[in-house]
């Protein structure tokens, strides 16, 4: 399956910068020529050059699965095009804005950051067509960092206890494994993108590592 190693404006954390799905990648507008067709080469998606509330942290600012993506502010006119060129947008007022750092899902699940309300975890599961529960990552409410999840396997914070494994494993519907990346970072979910394709990961992150993201991700051979 395929693997890439890559920095992005000479950051490793790609999974800030940039959220990926199964059919699209959405890139923020600074992301080198380059890169962009490394992510569309790897993950064989297209990409759509976006921000985000006008930042560029779009990986940290949106949640998605196939069917939705979800932000905590308001879009202008052109950004919400871009995104609705691909699935339906739902904007979420709430404190934890950073919808992409507190919501880790895939086509199956969503688990969601412990603070948000029972009516926003009803939202977000309405957004995503899937079943939300809150929970925790190795204790972080910021799960979407704290994890990276696709329709093959998900990968957490090494710390993630047998309790927050088997709830995400349950919620999600696929294997869970544990990892760093980026040599030694626990935050995986900040490290690398990835989909039911394949993963592109930041340039430290070691050979063993990726040997246990493809594990984790369901993508060996």
């Amino acid at each position: 399956m395929p693997v890439g190693r890559t920095l992005l404006e000479g950051s490793p954390y790609l999974g800030v910068y940039v959220r990926v799905g199964e059919r699209t990648a959405l890139v923020p507008p600074s992301t080198p020529v380059a890169t962009e067709r490394e992510i569309v080469r790897v993950l064989g998606v297209r990409a759509l050059r976006t921000t985000v509330s006008e930042c560029e942290v779009v990986g940290a600012l949106v949640a998605a699965n196939s069917n939705g993506f979800v932000v905590g502010d308001e879009l202008d006119v052109e950004e919400r095009r871009l995104l609705e060129e691909s699935a339906p947008v739902t904007v979420l007022r709430h404190r934890q804005n950073a919808m992409g750092n507190n919501v880790l899902a895939n086509d199956t699940g969503a688990l969601v950051h412990p603070e948000f309300s029972p009516d926003a975890v009803a939202a977000i599961g309405r957004a995503l067509g899937v079943p939300a529960e809150r929970g925790t990552i190795a204790g972080l409410g910021t799960v979407g960092m704290a994890g990276v999840a696709t329709n093959r396997g998900v990968v957490v914070h090494p710390k993630a206890t047998e309790r927050e494994a088997d709830h995400v494993r349950d919620l999600l519907g696929v294997p869970v494994h544990r990892s760093t990346a980026n040599f030694g970072v626990p935050i995986v979910g900040a490290c690398l993108v990835a989909n039911s394709r394949g993963f592109l990961t930041g340039r430290p992150t070691t050979p063993v590592e990726i040997v246990h993201l493809q594990e984790g991700l369901g993508l060996l051979e």
